[in-house]
This record gives C-alpha cells, structure tokens and sequence, in this order.
C-alpha cells in the first residue's frame, strides 16, 4: 500500500512519543499493581507489555529505577487545594487526598513498595519520597505550624509527632484496616481524632 492510498506518511526523525510514554509508564504500573516487584520487574517485560523496544524505554529513562519512580509519581494526584479557613479542615483536605490515592488498587502498589523494598532500593525511595512525598510533608507540615500560630492547636505541639500520627493513622486503615473500600468519613474522623490531643 503506497502513502498515496493511505493518506499518511512516516515522520521524520523519532519525536519524543506521549503515546509511547504513556504506554510505558501504564505497563510499569501493570506489573507491579499484578504483584511484580522491582526486582523482578524487567526493562523486557515492561516494554513487551507496553508494546514498545527497550531502546524506546532507555531514550526517556537511563535505568529501572528511574522509570518506576516517575511511574510511582504518577499515582500521586496533586496536591488539593487548601482554603486556610482552619487547621481542621486543611488537614481533611490533605489527609482525604490519601485515602483517594491508596484506595485505588495502583495506590497500593507504592505503599507495598515504600514498605518492602525501600531497604533493597534505598535510592528509587530517597527519589520517591522527594518527588512525591516530601510535598506532601511540607503541605501538612505548614498547616501544623500555621495552627500553633494562630492559636488553633498547641503551642508546644512537636510538629512531627502529629504528622505521624495523622499520617500513622492512614496507614494503619490502608495497610491493616478492615477489608474494602476505605470510608468516605476516614480522613474526617482521623483528624478529629488527632485533634483531639493537639488542640490547646
């Protein structure tokens, strides 16, 4: 069949690809959401689910653990939006945004990740953990400070003591809770919980 008859031809060159990346990190997230983990996930395997040559995956990603931090990123929405109306509902606000991502059944693939692999891959962590998690810290973190300031929580609150607790909390209910799908209400109850030993 000649480009006349079908009306298209071949780009010049090879263009960076959405298509191909998108394929590639959806593949990456496959594989490890069926249960693979990082050490038996292969650069083969990912492109042979994607539908690409490992040359295609080594243009945009020098090795595996590049690819599986930008594909793990990927699962984390961005941060919501926070009125600064109160402590409160901050903190719901950005605690809800936990339970949505690790409600998902990819979602739960980073946390079966961060909690069995971050000894064997110390540097796909650190990189997971500053691209996706640090922002998240610091959003809660601000939050926290802002209410001793205003007098809406205590002011000789240990400001990381209660993001573990918070962030403790939604990890019990994630990685141990009863069954199914997380309630609507957790990220309300955990904070009122919380707040409860926080206020003045």
């Amino acid at each position: 069949m000649s480009i006349q008859e079908t009306g298209t031809a071949r780009p010049a060159g090879r263009p960076r690809s959405e298509k191909a990346e998108k394929a590639i990190i959806e593949a990456t997230l496959d594989l490890i959401g069926e249960g693979m983990g990082v050490s038996e996930l292969t650069i083969e395997a990912i492109a042979s689910r994607a539908g690409v040559g490992k040359t295609t995956i080594y243009r945009r990603w020098s090795n595996k653990e590049d690819l599986v931090v930008d594909a793990l990123a990927t699962l984390k929405a961005p941060l919501p939006t926070l009125t600064g109306t109160s402590v409160r509902d901050d903190l719901i606000s950005l605690v809800d945004a936990m339970r949505k991502e690790t409600g998902e059944p990819r979602g739960r693939c980073v946390m079966n990740i961060a909690m069995s692999e971050a000894d064997r891959y110390p540097r796909l962590m650190e990189r997971f953990i500053k691209r996706a998690v640090e922002p998240r810290r610091e959003a809660m973190r601000a939050v926290i400070e802002r209410g001793i300031a205003t007098g809406e929580l205590r002011p000789d609150l240990d400001v990381d003591m209660s993001q573990a607790l918070i962030s403790g909390a939604m990890l019990w209910h994630t990685k141990w809770g009863p069954a199914g799908e997380l309630p609507a209400d957790l990220a309300q109850r955990v904070v009122d919980a919380v707040l409860a030993g926080l206020a003045p």
